[in-house]
């Protein structure tokens, strides 16, 4: 298999003007579609459906998964309620992502998530988040920079011996940061493979799986500038072989 499929985990946009307001529209960045193209695999994009069937076989379909990034994760799904600092939620797109992940970790295939998608990963494994960094009790670093994607913003350790380190080959790196949320309790299933100055986790991974990792930062939106970054989307497409 020289060129795996590789499925990139959709979202949606609601049209706010004319000539179609209040239409949705399924989507995903454009750099998601690049970093994987760039790197060797064929980008699919998963549009969301609420079809359990459906997800199933958009699954069967792919070879490796990239969990997106976007909305924040609803706490309903780690037992909390909703604090005022809590952005927007889908929980539609929550109840999809959980379904694309159970059914990739049922398949076995390599799993890539991504900012939301790292969220999701921890949340479906019985974690939590902390709904706005403003709720930890340390002092935290500024990881929401708003503009200028493909600039890095704040470093993070990479634990050595970590599945992590074995891909960037470094033990720190610059990242870009586009989150308001962070993990609060990892889940069991994973360890910490990264981590901001500030002790937020910023990557991690499954000990027992061969590929089933999460980095909290933008890969994508730096590939095309930062070479390291592309590692990430190599060791995914690779891990589908």
């Amino acid at each position: 298999m020289s060129h795996p499929i590789i499925g990139i985990s959709g979202s949606f946009i609601t049209d706010e003007g004319a000539p179609f307001p209040g239409y949705r529209r399924s989507y995903v960045n454009e750099d998601y579609v690049t970093s994987i193209s760039d790197n060797g695999g064929i980008p699919f994009i998963i549009p969301l459906t609420t079809d359990s069937s459906v997800i199933k076989k958009q699954i069967e379909a792919v070879d490796a998964l990239i969990l997106s990034g976007g909305h924040d994760v609803s706490p309903r799904f780690y037992n909390e309620e909703p604090k005022a600092k809590l952005g927007d939620i889908s929980p539609e797109r929550d109840e999809f992502d959980f379904t694309l992940l159970k059914f990739a970790e049922e398949k076995q295939i390599p799993v890539l998530g991504i900012c939301r998608g790292a969220q999701i990963m921890n949340v479906f494994h019985g974690g939590s988040l902390h709904q706005d960094l403003s709720y930890r009790l340390e002092e935290s670093l500024k990881h929401d920079q708003q503009k200028h994607p493909n600039m890095p913003s704040h470093t993070v350790e990479i634990k050595q011996g970590s599945k992590l380190f074995d891909i960037l080959k470094t033990n720190e790196t610059l990242v870009n940061s586009f989150h308001h949320q962070v993990i609060n309790q990892l889940a069991d299933t994973f360890v910490k493979s990264a981590k901001a100055p500030d002790g937020v986790i910023e990557a991690f991974e499954s000990p027992t799986h061969s590929f089933l990792l999460a980095v909290q930062w933008h890969p994508e939106m730096l590939h095309r500038k930062y070479q390291l970054m592309n590692n990430l989307f190599k060791s995914l497409i690779n891990h589908t072989k």
